[in-house]
């Protein structure tokens, strides 16, 4: 992740510190309801560190190209996301040109094809979001609070938005194609120089179409300025370019549901772009009966080979398509949004306060404590960024919603992101909402608590 890139350097230069102690909080863990949808997504996260001019992924048919390889034959219609996420180094350090990332649809068809930009959003990291200190909870429903750009793109697709340097649709004439995104990641005045772009967009074609991701440096003009390479630089490096270099670490097998030593990173089309749940008692019920008093219970989120919590779930979405050398699964589940219902109940005969809060515990695939394992002091590497939407009716019964940023690090319990006093008989709909941002390391828990 960008983060751990650019944190390379401080990590190195600080000793060792004992690890902190660890709590076990008793909680049930129950597997969350639901599943993936089964919308496509064209995600671009290998190599993350691009280095080389090439091909970052292309679903492009191989016919006529070059590298054929380099081309996973995966065409689109209808909705379908595009999830980027790359960082640009200066190599060697006096190379200062700004790498360009370039994604391009194209319309293999005899009609022309309208493909709608729904939500959209592509930030860098310098100097867009950066990666900066932030508290653990902060309300952020200006859309104003981020730490990195995975957290700000995220924030905007949560909240509808389209940035402006989108448009609303483009039209792709017959056998022809256009570019969705031509943006530079610049290094040029920045120490180290290293910086990175990530981009999320929700599209919706009324056609076929192929999208490749590309990065190639800036062309130069006469006057030794910098600009963007043009429609048909980028279609001759789809033609005859091959995958971009230094390759990630190549993933280890996945046998069972054993966690592989290395994950990868993933370059193809996942399957799946939405995770809805209602979370109730059985599927025979219409509601959610609060924890006694004292006691809690949790969802594990964005669960993956390794790391289940005992549920046995792998959240992770399955790859259609992928290059031999990436991730066999799209761990983590960037870009994917959650979206939970509980519809909470009061069974008791007395007043309840009940709190639902995001967590952090500490990995486990079995749990080998009586509950989830936390640090008393959190551990120095941050494992969530980004903000979380929570609607529900306060005591007034007035419908609320409310955006928190938050910042966890592993082992972190997390703050209530909503509290309720429920009287007896009483019932709630709460509502949780989040796209699940990069440089976050998965898995967390949502996590429903009644106070004694």
């Amino acid at each position: 992740m960008l983060s751990a890139l650019l944190g390379l350097t401080l990590a190195q230069a600080t000793p060792a510190t004992p690890p902190p102690e660890e709590v076990v909080q008793p909680q049930e863990v129950r597997t969350l309801p639901g599943r993936l949808d089964s919308v496509p997504v064209f995600n671009s996260n290998s190599p993350e560190l691009v280095l080389k001019e090439g091909i970052l992924l292309s679903t492009f048919p191989g016919d006529g190209k070059k590298v054929p390889t380099a081309h996973l034959n995966f065409p689109f219609r209808g909705r379908f996301d595009v999830f980027a996420h790359h960082v640009a180094k200066a190599d060697p350090p006096e190379n200062l040109r700004s790498l360009y990332q370039g994604i391009m649809l194209h319309n293999p068809g005899t009609k022309p094809v309208k493909v709608n930009i729904l939500q959209g959003s592509s930030y860098l990291s310098q100097p867009d979001a950066p990666f900066i200190e932030l508290d653990s909870f902060i309300p952020n429903d200006s859309g104003t609070v981020f730490a990195g750009p995975g957290s700000r793109v995220m924030s905007d697709v949560l909240r509808g938005r389209r940035q402006n340097i989108f448009p609303a649709q483009i039209v792709i004439p017959p056998g022809e194609s256009q570019m969705l995104l031509n943006l530079p990641i610049p290094v040029q005045g920045l120490t180290p120089p290293l910086n990175g772009r990530s981009t999320y967009m929700r599209l919706l074609s009324n056609g076929t179409v192929y999208a490749a991701s590309l990065a190639m440096f800036a062309q130069t003009n006469a006057d030794g300025s910098e600009r963007a390479p043009n429609l048909a630089e980028w279609q001759n490096l789809l033609n005859n370019g091959e995958l971009s270099t230094p390759r990630d670490k190549t993933p280890t097998p996945i046998e069972g549901i054993g966690k592989p030593a290395i994950y990868g990173r993933v370059a193809g089309v996942a399957r799946g772009s939405q995770w809805r749940s209602l979370l109730v008692d059985n599927p025979q019920t219409k509601y959610l009966t609060i924890p006694q008093p004292g006691q809690a219970f949790s969802y594990p989120l964005s669960t993956l080979h390794g790391g289940t919590f005992g549920t046995g779930q792998v959240q992770s979405a399955p790859m259609l398509v992928r290059y031999p050398d990436t991730a066999y699964f799209a761990h983590g589940n960037y870009g994917i949004q959650y979206s939970l219902r509980l519809p909470l109940f009061n069974n008791s005969q007395s007043q309840q306060n009940v709190s639902l809060s995001l967590q952090t515990p500490i990995k486990e695939d079995q749990l080998t404590k009586s509950g989830l394992r936390f640090f008393t002091t959190p551990a120095r590497q941050v494992f969530f960024r980004g903000t979380v939407r929570v609607r529900y009716r306060d005591e007034q019964g007035k419908p609320t919603t409310k955006f928190v940023h938050l910042v966890q690090k592993r082992g972190q319990p997390g703050e209530p992101l909503v509290s309720l006093n429920m009287k007896p008989g009483d019932s709630s709909l709460v509502e949780v909402d989040f796209l699940y941002p990069p440089d976050a390391s998965p898995p967390q828990v949502l996590t429903v608590t009644t106070q004694k």
